[in-house]
């Protein structure tokens, strides 16, 4: 697989111990209480999408372990339904099957167990698939793209969009290292700095980008003919329509394209808008879903402790990290501002805290994920940013800090079940704490237990013996 004009990427890590320096105005400090260091991870209200499916990608280097059932909805539901339980039934060339093994696939996901057979079908199927951040998506489209490719003519031949300049980059990452052993496969990159002279007709194979740069490559400037992709691939559907001008410009490069052309749509959540805009796109699908199973409580023990002011909950943070054996733990906190006093007051106990804001690069706040999985740090606390996508088997303990409310002042009953989701994970018994300072937030109490029909449990966390027994 060869590339040109490839964009120099940012995903590097360029930290490198800077963040362990305490720095307010870098948003960048490190504490540590017990011999343990804290992460202060801060983040607006508002998540970008794009930059927190970019983190996924970022954090994951293996398969997540995907417990949804599929669900299968073939366009011809008369036709046979074929799946693969390893990589050689599919047929594929010898080059591409080594570069699937040096990319460490054994053997195919959930996912791309029924996506490939439709994906590598001849004549061609469309597709639209739901499938979340760390489940082969993008290596089963990457795969199915190289896979359709004659190297033999020097036009374009597959184009795949995707919303931002790093997720074109990221998916250009994997398409090159699937495509390592077929050198004759070229790839160009067309997204932002990318310039070619006027009057170019590209000869790559494979073309992915943003969809305005495509756009205009392909329609205005007249880089390549749309008239001969014979693979459209949209990627990461539900954050392209929340991206300003993305969703009309992506149909207007479907409308370019031949009838016979391959379409493939990928999303990892399905609402009502991602549904509409699927069925504008893609022609006569099949339907890859994934039968939602809810995180679950059953292995999480739920508390709360009441507290007058902050510096209360802070006193009962410290009394329930120093009472406990903890393996690692995650501590919500619902603004900024909080975070930064919570993370002042362990400096001035002289701790050590690492500050991370939410306005940093994509790729620094995953270098430090990446510290906290491989336990380097031991408590990570965050905004709601960290509330969905990290699976540690590691964290034993979550503490809402602050609990998480909604904008009509009620409780963000999704939101903390993604944050104290985080725990009794894989099996394992977790332990959520809730600080409640006001009449207020007790309400809140009331409805998370109204909502999901399960006890909280009242805790003095002054009382080392009460809290040793209620945690065994």
């Amino acid at each position: 697989m060869a590339s040109s004009n490839v964009p120099c990427s940012l995903l590097k890590d360029d930290i490198n111990g800077k963040y362990f320096s305490y720095n307010l105005n870098q948003n960048v400090a490190v504490f540590s209480l017990n011999c343990c260091y804290f992460i202060f991870f801060f983040s607006p209200f508002s998540v970008d999408p794009a930059e927190q499916s970019l983190l996924n990608k970022l954090i994951r280097h293996n398969l997540v372990k995907n417990r949804n059932q599929v669900e299968v909805l073939q366009r011809d539901p008369n036709s046979p339904l074929f799946s693969v339980k390893t990589f050689e039934e599919l047929r594929l060339k010898p080059q591409l099957l080594q570069g699937v093994y040096t990319m460490g696939f054994n053997r195919p996901s959930r996912i791309q167990e029924n996506a490939l057979p439709m994906m590598l079908a001849e004549p061609p199927q469309n597709l639209i698939a739901q499938s979340q951040s760390g489940t082969g998506k993008t290596a089963a489209f990457s795969l199915a793209m190289l896979s359709h490719v004659n190297p033999a003519n020097k036009w374009t031949q597959c184009l795949c969009i995707a919303p931002t300049y790093e997720l074109a980059v990221q998916i250009g990452h994997v398409i090159e290292q699937m495509g390592k052993f077929y050198p004759e496969v070229k790839l160009a990159y067309a997204v932002r700095g990318n310039r070619l002279l006027r009057g170019t007709t590209i000869q790559e194979h494979i073309v992915i980008g943003t969809p305005g740069t495509v756009l205009d490559w392909g329609l205005k400037l007249k880089f390549f003919d749309p008239k001969k992709i014979r693979v459209f691939v949209l990627d990461e559907a539900d954050v392209m329509i929340a991206t300003q001008g993305h969703q009309d410009q992506s149909i207007r490069i479907q409308r370019l394209l031949p009838k016979d052309c391959q379409m493939l749509l990928l999303s990892a959540t399905f609402e009502d808008s991602v549904w509409s805009f699927a069925e504008r796109i893609i022609p006569d699908p099949n339907i890859i879903k994934l039968k939602r199973e809810e995180e679950t409580l059953d292995t999480i023990k739920q508390f709360y402790v009441v507290c007058k002011e902050k510096e209360d909950k802070f006193s009962a943070l410290c009394n329930i990290y120093g009472s406990l054996t903890i393996a690692q733990a995650m501590i919500f906190c619902q603004t900024r501002r909080m975070a930064s006093w919570l993370s002042g007051q362990l400096s001035s106990e002289g701790h050590q805290v690492a500050l991370l804001s939410g306005e940093m690069m994509v790729e620094q706040r995953a270098a430090v994920i990446e510290r906290f999985r491989e336990g380097k740090e031991k408590v990570l606390v965050t905004t709601n940013v960290c509330s969905r996508g990290i699976d540690v088997e590691q964290v034993s303990i979550v503490v809402n800090f602050d609990l998480p409310v909604g904008r009509d002042g009620n409780s963000d009953n999704e939101t903390y079940l993604h944050r104290i989701g985080r725990t009794g994970r894989f099996g394992k018994k977790g332990f959520a704490f809730n600080m409640v300072d006001s009449q207020e937030t007790m309400d809140l109490i009331h409805q998370i237990e109204l909502h999901f029909d399960r006890k909280i449990v009242k805790l003095d966390t002054d009382d080392l013996d009460e809290l040793e027994k209620m945690m065994n």
